[in-house]
């Protein structure tokens, strides 16, 4: 998974809250319940030193829910805050947390967040009919969908019984219309593909839309497209469907994507280009040489050492005066691991810590290879 995302927040000078809140509005008294759930993890986060500014930031994010709009559809929401209550990072998760969780740390607790973020899966739902179609792009976990809506032409858009000479013309007439709006449609979604990386392309809607989409769609289109019976662009048509269906193709995508770093894992073993275990994993972060690292689904036990820079990264206080840092702290060991991968770009994907080799923690497949590199 791209985890860039996130860059924004580990670049920031810490320490950070970090709440991962229920805000569910499913009862006739949940703004009430809201307001009391939100006191309590305000509470928490002054018990454990944040200063005012960061809290009244967290609190008035969290209560916005009873503000109505989009907000009180959320179950859950995740809200990192900055020491001057600047709010580096606010999005919707999957559902609502099993447990909640209020912290004022030198580091956020991004991995738990990632943990609970909804698409993790790049992907487009395109919903047409023979006059435009609308569009959604989910891009990076965390950041808001892009909504598009292409309209066309309306003009001798339906196919008229006229007789006479004229028939045929007016039929071939809607038809080119109909195929010009699909047309307009394909160039937007090509463009969009490229631009975020679509892993797949729901298309829904009108049967003969979809036939001319499908029929004229380029190759990048195809190589990824999708199709449902469900759902239509009339105004209070029934979209549940789509986002069923669109549920299971992420689950279908995040599966595989595990399955295939597993892979990766066990084939570059055999070449030198995986790491397993803290020690050789962080030296590689170090030197920018993880391209994916892999982390347990349960927390890494233990501690490591962070200095200013997300690169500055060590097992022990001998590790970081190697490296000139004479100020480290010390974090819980995925935190530091995490914002090492952020910081050299390295992709992050989370996994059972069963599938992972004799249960370690944490894995790497590398860009490439050094003299140092463990054998």
């Amino acid at each position: 998974m791209d985890v860039t995302f996130l860059a924004s927040v580990t670049d920031s000078a810490g320490p950070c809250a970090t709440v991962c809140a229920d805000v569910t509005h499913t009862t006739e008294s949940a703004a009430t319940e809201l307001d009391l759930r939100v006191r309590a993890l305000a509470d928490r986060l002054t018990e454990q030193g944040a200063p005012e500014a960061v809290v009244e930031a967290v609190r008035g994010r969290l209560l916005e829910g009873n503000d109505g709009g989009e907000a009180g559809t959320y179950r859950g929401r995740a809200v990192v805050a900055g020491p001057d209550g600047t709010v580096l990072f606010d999005a919707p998760l999957a559902d609502a947390p099993r447990t909640e969780t209020a912290e004022w740390a030198p580091l956020p607790d991004l991995v738990a967040v990632l943990r609970a973020l909804p698409g993790r899966i790049p992907h487009i739902v395109v919903v047409a009919d023979r006059v435009g179609a609308d569009i959604t792009v989910a891009t990076a976990p965390g950041l808001p969908s892009i909504e598009k809506t292409i309209e066309g032409e309306t003009h001798l858009i339906r196919k008229v019984q006229v007789g006479g000479w004229a028939h045929h013309r007016y039929q071939h007439t809607a038809e080119n219309v109909w195929i010009s709006n699909v047309q307009q449609v394909i160039d937007e979604i090509d463009t969009l593909v490229e631009q975020s990386g679509a892993r797949f392309v729901l298309l829904a809607g009108d049967v003969r839309a979809r036939q001319i989409f499908t029929d004229r769609a380029t190759p990048k289109i195809r190589a990824v497209l999708v199709e449902t019976e469900e759902g239509g662009r009339a105004e209070g048509a029934d979209r549940s469907g789509i986002d069923r269906r669109v549920e299971e193709l992420v689950a279908e995508n995040e599966a595989a994507e595990v399955a295939t770093v597993l892979e990766q894992v066990e084939a570059a073993s055999a070449h030198g280009l995986a790491l397993t275990g803290t020690a050789p994993v962080v030296e590689a972060l170090r030197k920018a040489q993880v391209e994916t690292l892999v982390l347990a689904e349960e927390p890494a036990d233990g501690q490591l050492y962070i200095g200013s820079g997300p690169l500055e990264i060590g097992a022990s206080q001998e590790d970081m005066a190697a490296l000139g840092v004479t100020d480290a702290a010390q974090v819980p060991a995925e935190r530091a691991l995490l914002r090492a991968a952020v910081g050299s770009n390295a992709g992050v994907v989370v996994v059972p810590r069963s599938a992972l080799p004799d249960g370690t923690p944490v894995a790497a497949v590398l860009r490439y290879t050094d003299d140092s590199t463990p054998g």
